[in-house]
């Protein structure tokens, strides 16, 4: 049995390394589970790989939970998961505190400019890899398109595009079915987690229920969130800036971007963004304390549910291999989140790029296009920059971000 110490330990290590995304985290854990320590096969890797990305939530956190699972249970996988998560968590909560307080600086405008210009190449690059994975089909290309239209130009729900997407994808599985018997379905540990797991997760909910408005708001959202986060955080950002800004006002746009350009500088999950969301409103609305409990609170209901998905998905994750449709219904929503990320690209592209944007609308349907005029050629010049040596030169992505960041701001301070 592997002593909890060495647990702490590799996956400790895990989350204070885990920076660059879900692709170079998912390579990390691979390296250190799979090739330097065998708690994995390979088989039992991409099974488990599969099972996680069927899930709402980040995946890599996921897959750390798994692997903690199977080597000391419930355990073993509140260690894997929680440290991954943390060492993130600690970082954006101090960038949140110092962003609240020197983030209107001109100086620090324009170290950010140099990041969102990168995140926009970053949200790119993104997206061609889920391409070359996913659209291998017919089928597959058709949901991109469709996704990408329903949320471009009809502004469809996030959650209604990627349940079209996934019925789309089961249905296209019927002809597929092969006569094998099917495994036994193991469901009872299952719904002891659920049955267990459900109340916990919903019991600072009912507590912070009234307390404040902004605390019982954060709540709902972000729970909200956590279970239609389906395809990763790029796949759920547009629809989760829009509610922020447009329903609760809780931040601006540029905010947003400034936001997810700190998250991508730190380990850990993308999603720790909603944390950095949480905390800011928590201060704007009552002060450093309310941030901390508002932050609190965030990686609370958005975290937690990763845990029961894992412990109740985990006794599963063999019968779940042998379902076709279920498959075919993952495939259909990695499908649908090229078409997502596709108009998140076009979107912060609108942002970083243009000073302005107007609105085209006919009937249903309502197109953001920009004012040339207001172009910025300095964050288009940082963005090409940017993409040769993220994409061309394979330069590490925190060194980009900090180069951009750099530039930026020198070219700032001497002009």
């Amino acid at each position: 049995m592997t002593p909890l110490s060495e647990l702490v330990r590799v996956f400790g290590r895990i989350g204070l390394l885990s920076f660059g995304g879900p692709a170079a985290q998912i390579a990390l854990m691979h390296e250190e589970l799979v090739e330097k320590r065998s708690w994995l096969s390979e088989d039992a890797y991409l099974r488990a790989l599969s099972f996680c990305m069927l899930l709402p939530g980040p995946e890599a956190m996921q897959l750390a939970t798994y692997a903690g699972w199977t080597k000391r249970g419930i355990v073993g996988g509140l260690i894997g998961g929680t440290l991954f998560v943390l060492p993130g968590a600690a970082v954006i909560m101090v960038l949140a505190l110092l962003y609240a307080s020197y983030g209107a600086l001109p100086l620090v405008q324009a170290l950010f400019l140099g990041v969102k210009a990168t995140v926009v190449v970053i949200v790119i690059a993104a997206l061609l890899k889920v391409a070359k994975r996913a659209l291998v089909t017919t089928q597959a290309r058709l949901i991109a398109i469709f996704a990408f239209i329903a949320l471009f130009a009809f502004s469809l729900p996030f959650p209604l595009v990627i349940a079209a997407a996934a019925l789309a994808g089961a249905y296209g599985a019927v002809s597929d079915e092969t006569s094998a018997a099917p495994s036994s379905l193991p469901w009872r540990k299952s719904v002891l987690v659920i049955v267990l797991g459900i109340p916990i997760w919903a019991a600072p909910l009912v507590f912070i229920h009234g307390a404040d408005p902004i605390l019982t708001d954060i709540a709902a959202f972000f729970a909200w969130l956590a279970v239609v986060t389906f395809g990763g955080a790029y796949a759920v950002l547009a629809y989760m800036t829009q509610t922020i800004v447009s329903d609760f006002g809780w931040l601006t746009t540029p905010q947003m971007m400034d936001a997810l350009g700190l998250a991508e500088t730190t380990p850990g999950p993308l999603i720790l963004v909603t944390q950095f969301v949480g905390t800011l409103a928590g201060i704007q609305t009552g002060g450093v304390a309310m941030g901390i409990a508002a932050a609190a609170v965030t990686l609370w209901v958005t975290f937690v549910p990763c845990f029961i998905w894992i412990f109740a998905g985990a006794p599963l994750v063999t019968w779940l291999s042998d379902q076709p449709r279920l498959r075919a219904a993952l495939a259909g929503i990695t499908a649908a989140v090229v078409g997502v990320i596709a108009n998140l690209s076009f979107w912060f592209a609108l942002q970083v790029f243009f000073a302005e944007t107007r609105a085209i609308s006919f009937t249903a349907v309502q197109i953001e296009i920009p004012v040339f005029a207001t172009v910025d050629l300095f964050a288009v010049a940082l963005a090409v920059l940017a993409g040769i040596l993220l994409m061309w030169r394979e330069l590490p992505l925190i060194a980009v971000l900090l180069l951009s960041a750099a530039l930026s701001g020198g070219v700032s301070y001497v002009t």
